[in-house]
């Protein structure tokens, strides 16, 4: 079996097992999702979700976000940790929106990556999740260890995972399989045990088989 082979059938299983592939951030406006992610870097997206609303009830425009004081932003965005970096993070990029993409979250992955503290994590999730466009989303521990555990890639970098994985996967399908990864990483496939036992993909992961 190829490894193209093996995608299409992880994509599938992964599918009939978790239906609703959707982001567990529970923003969904382009500025606020963008928001969200950046502030989910080394925390739990459960956290992130608690402090989001706070945080837009207060500055709920992008001007709003733009002018908001640094240490104002930084005391409610706190939990997340690294609260000084994401808080400046988020006043530039709603800055750089503002003056350089009249208002508008970016489309492509070069303008994205543009923006203070967005790397090709964020970026691919807003391409797919908001504009429709095939995303890789890498640079998550669920996404590198399963698709090491079913032989795809032999590599912990997110980037070289990202190009590979690109190539395995229908583009139509490539942003919610992400989020299904995420998922299954989650509740069966874990980092400190792979339940193999109770896995929809056991039948062709060649972890699944040595175990």
């Amino acid at each position: 079996m190829t490894k193209k082979q093996r995608a299409l059938l992880a994509v599938e299983a992964l599918k009939n097992e978790y239906p609703d592939a959707i982001c567990s951030l529970t923003e969904r406006d382009p500025l606020r999702l963008l928001i969200a992610v950046r502030l989910s870097a080394q925390c739990t997206d459960a956290r992130v979700n608690l402090v989001t609303p706070v945080l837009f009830d207060k500055f709920p425009t992008l001007d709003a976000l733009c002018e908001a004081p640094l240490e104002e932003i930084e005391a409610i965005v706190k939990p997340c940790g690294f609260y000084h970096g994401k808080a400046r993070d988020i006043i530039g990029m709603c800055n750089k929106i503002r003056d350089e993409h009249g208002g508008r979250v970016p489309d492509t992955m070069e303008d994205l990556t543009a923006l203070p503290g967005v790397g090709r994590k964020t970026a691919n999730l807003i391409l797919g999740d908001i504009y429709h466009k095939p995303g890789v989303v890498v640079a998550d521990t669920h996404f590198i260890r399963i698709s090491n555990r079913l032989g795809f890639v032999d590599t912990k970098d997110p980037y070289k995972v990202e190009v590979a994985m690109r190539k395995l996967l229908p583009g139509e399908e490539s942003n919610d399989y992400c989020h299904r990864n995420v998922l299954h990483g989650r509740a069966v496939c874990t980092a400190r045990r792979a339940y193999c036992d109770r896995c929809c993909m056991r039948e062709f992961c060649p972890s699944a088989q040595k175990a």
